[in-house]
């Protein structure tokens, strides 16, 4: 079995913390490369999430 699968195993039934996880991370890189990476970032978060069954929510603008 390999790494992924293990992850993925341990992640079922919680696929959404794990999609919440995934975008705190990414926030944290955008904040520290300070958003010259930001397409990447958000790519990888995508790719992450379908990896982990995560559905991406748009989560509503912050005032």
């Amino acid at each position: 079995m390999s790494m992924m699968d293990k992850i993925k195993h341990m992640l079922k039934g919680h696929e959404d913390q794990a999609g919440k996880g995934v975008d705190k991370a990414g926030d944290l890189v955008d904040d520290k490369t300070q958003g010259k990476h930001s397409s990447q970032v958000d790519a990888a978060q995508d790719k992450m999430k379908d990896q982990f069954g995560a559905s991406r929510r748009e989560e509503p603008p912050q005032q």
